[in-house]
């Protein structure tokens, strides 16, 4: 494992830059651990993070692009939190040198990663959520993207599969995909994640096969995809 001292260290200059001071300091420390480093990992405060990052980038297109339609916004969502924009945030943060990693990641190039990037970024935001509460959170993401261009044209981007997805259901009344990981393989370092998402109103599920947990729900929305086409 790497030596944490280094990472221990430079968590004030990161809440510096986050301009938030930590009550427990203990939840960034847990944000920005691989779990190749340790059993008290950031995983679960990737999940809670991805869901605040949602709602409030959610809140930040509402009030800035009122004259979109809902699935334009759910485009122009997906599109700020993607891997690469989360990626590049996690960078100008400075997250890549204070990543805790197990050896075998650290020598793979872990720390330039971009989906171990995003990840962490998550976390971090995860972890403002539990210290601080929701607006604090939310006020980071603010910050996070306040360089990011938002206007009415990011809705001609492409959609990705889970979007895609998200766009169809909801043109039907029906409920969001259920995506749950079910398996992963290899070593930390080459870990691949086998993620099912299932339509509850078909009681139907489709599997994809990813690097990460956000590849493999986008390779599982889009094998649900090509399903619900033959339908």
């Amino acid at each position: 494992m790497r030596d944490s001292t280094a990472s221990s260290a430079g968590l004030p200059g990161l809440q510096k830059r986050l301009e938030h001071e930590f009550s427990a300091p203990g939840l960034l420390l847990q944000a920005v651990t691989h779990r190749s480093f340790s059993s008290d990992h950031n995983e679960r405060l990737e999940f809670l993070g991805d869901s605040v990052l949602n709602l409030a980038v959610a809140g930040l297109l509402y009030e800035r692009l009122d004259q979109l339609a809902e699935g334009d916004l759910s485009r122009a969502r997906a599109n700020l939190v993607k891997q690469e924009t989360l990626h590049q945030a996690a960078v100008a943060l400075g997250l890549p040198n204070l990543l805790r990693l197990g050896e075998g990641e650290a020598k793979s190039g872990g720390q330039k990663r971009p989906s171990i990037l995003a990840d962490a970024l998550e976390a971090v935001i995860g972890a403002v959520y539990l210290d601080a509460g929701f607006e604090t959170a939310s006020a980071l993401v603010q910050r996070l993207f306040k360089n990011v261009e938002i206007n009415a044209r990011m809705d001609a981007i492409g959609k990705d599969p889970k979007t895609e997805l998200q766009e169809w259901l909801q043109g039907r009344k029906m409920n969001l995909p259920i995506y749950r990981i079910v398996g992963t393989e290899g070593a930390a370092h080459k870990q691949t994640f086998d993620v099912e998402c299932e339509i509850i109103e078909f009681r139907h599920a489709e599997r994809g096969i990813g690097n990460s947990r956000r590849a493999g729900e986008q390779a599982a929305a889009a094998v649900m995809l090509a399903y619900i086409k033959t339908l």
